[in-house]
């Protein structure tokens, strides 16, 4: 009976050589580099700016302005894409007072506004921008490259 009690202790007490053990605060297929890259911390997730762009008080261009604004519009939220402070823009598909997003990948709100006030649309007050502090996926920071992959014409 001692035999069989030292036999189970023996055993219990053993670790197979070939299993790691993990570390409690890293997840299987964690990638340390790519969180690195991206800037993310340890729930990767990073700080950004997003900016609601919102119907401003100036909106009665005649068509061919408004088409000109949109092309200027469009042609900033490009530059700001391939300078790598614009992450992701887009525009919501109702006619509400809120008429799309941007989220920067910039420290402050000021920065944000900054690069905001660059925007022909809001220059010319067709749109105004709200802007706030805002916590979310590090992996956001693909969505340039992925997009790219996926999208047969450009804007």
């Amino acid at each position: 009976m001692y035999l069989g009690i030292i036999i189970l202790f023996s055993a219990c007490g053993q670790v197979e050589p070939q299993k790691e053990i993990q570390a409690e605060s890293e997840k299987p297929g964690y990638d340390s580099i790519m969180a690195m890259k991206l800037g993310a911390d340890d729930y990767g997730m990073k700080k950004y700016v997003m900016a609601f762009l919102k119907r401003g008080p100036n909106r009665d261009q005649d068509s061919a302005a408004a088409a000109q604004l949109q092309r200027a519009h469009l042609d900033n939220i490009m530059r700001m894409a391939e300078e790598g402070t614009l992450v992701l823009a887009g525009p919501f598909l109702d006619s509400g007072e809120i008429r799309g997003i941007y989220i920067f990948d910039v420290e402050t709100v000021e920065e944000a506004k900054a690069l905001t006030e660059t925007d022909p649309a809001i220059q010319s007050g067709r749109l105004v921008m709200e802007l706030h502090p805002w916590y979310g996926s590090a992996a956001l920071m693909k969505v340039s490259e992925l997009s790219e992959q996926i999208a047969k014409k450009s804007i």
